[in-house]
């Protein structure tokens, strides 16, 4: 994975959910629904819209999840208070390398992060587990 800098921080993995790969049999439907009614355009314009609002970074430090395009909601994890992370991929996930992905903290019961139809998720889960603190 390429590294880059973002605001002084380095960053290991930035993506947002992917459209074609997590669910292809429903890009394939919109793609046909584009020829013959023209709603499949409005479709997938949404469907790219709503994937743009979503954007998982993973720096040395900490993941962030930000959610939404006109009002924000940003949820950040930093690495050594990570108590869990859980990958979760279909058999056609698995295929295409897309996945769920859930980070919890010890101070919350549930995932204080879960981003869903994310590339690479097993990469993401080992960059996360190299900082956090050893047992």
């Amino acid at each position: 994975m390429a590294e880059q800098q973002h605001r002084g921080e380095l960053v290991f993995y930035e993506s947002h959910p992917a459209m074609f790969r997590a669910r292809p049999f429903l890009f394939i439907l919109f793609v046909l629904l584009c020829g013959a009614f023209g709603i499949g355009i409005i479709l997938l314009a949404i469907w790219w819209v709503r994937t743009r609002g979503v954007t998982l970074t993973v720096t040395g430090r900490c993941s962030r999840l930000r959610t939404g395009l006109l009002s924000r909601h940003l949820i950040e994890v930093r690495h050594r208070d990570v108590r869990s992370i859980e990958v979760r991929q279909t058999f056609v996930e698995r295929l295409a390398d897309v996945g769920t992905i859930s980070i919890s903290t010890a101070a919350d019961t549930g995932a204080e992060i879960v981003a869903h139809a994310m590339p690479n998720p097993m990469g993401v889960r080992e960059i996360i587990d190299q900082g956090r603190p050893p047992d």
